[in-house]
């Protein structure tokens, strides 16, 4: 698969384009996966209701399964041989949530597009004001949590201290309250695959590379079902590849050219 769309294409499918060949514009749906067997049906009914809603827009649902243990890529399977629109990619074992979104954004092929976790916490109507907003010109579009219902204060505490001490080591701001779920366009995509990082940080990465962002505020929802991927050992461990990977320092920078 190429790498990167074809300019003349892109062209093409853009929305903004108003030549004699415009298509209809394609919207890749990036959907990571671990262990999700509890939820995954109701995330492909509440994906497919979204869909049905864009009548001006071809979609691409792509999951990638992380290395599932449960029955996640069997059910997954199982949709993908009854929907075209589902591409499914299986990695051999669990390579971590960063990984399997990057493996996620290589792959697609949209316009624009778009980072959700399956367990729908972020809800998948939410992606209709994104595409309203990169309609409008935004090449970035995050989701920045107004409420966050269901989860521990313990959890919500060291979120917060989390992006605040990333923020006064970066010399790039990362919004806070503010997660992977986002729309870009394909100049961001085209950036983020370009970039060299083997221990990534999508949404740190998002920040630097700058282009025309905007927050999106929306009410978080519980877990449909099952349990959260992030015990407090894997939030440790984010959290210092974060620090370690992202920030730019003057002794230390993390991209070559910087």
């Amino acid at each position: 698969m190429s790498r990167h769309l074809d300019l003349a294409d892109s062209s093409a499918r853009s929305p903004l384009n108003h030549g004699s060949r415009r298509t209809p514009a394609l919207l890749s749906v990036i959907i990571p996966c671990y262990n999700e067997e509890e939820v995954i049906g109701e995330t492909i009914k509440r994906l497919r209701s979204f869909c049905a809603s864009l009548t001006d827009l071809d979609v691409e649902l792509i999951f990638v399964d992380d290395g599932s243990r449960d029955r996640t890529r069997t059910l997954l399977k199982g949709f993908a041989s009854e929907d075209a629109r589902i591409k499914l990619i299986c990695f051999a074992r669990n390579f971590g949530h960063q990984i399997a979104v990057t493996a996620g954004i290589d792959a697609a092929r949209g316009d624009a597009v778009v980072l959700i976790d399956a367990d729908l916490q972020d809800p998948p109507e939410v992606i209709l004001q994104m595409v309203e907003k990169w309609r409008e010109g935004y090449d970035v579009v995050y989701g920045t949590r107004t409420e966050r219902p269901g989860e521990s204060r313990f959890k919500l505490a060291t979120a917060r201290s989390f992006y605040r001490l990333l923020n006064r080591l970066s010399e790039v701001p990362i919004p806070l309250d503010t997660g992977d779920f986002r729309l870009m366009s394909r100049d961001v995509v085209t950036t983020l695959n370009a970039m060299p990082e083997r221990d990534r940080f999508v949404r740190g990465m998002v920040s630097w590379v700058g282009f025309n962002q905007i927050a999106l505020p929306y009410r978080r929802a519980e877990r449909f079902a099952g349990e959260s991927k992030y015990p407090l050992r894997k939030m440790i461990r984010f959290a210092t590849d974060g620090i370690l990977s992202f920030p730019a320092s003057p002794c230390r920078s993390p991209w070559p050219w910087a």
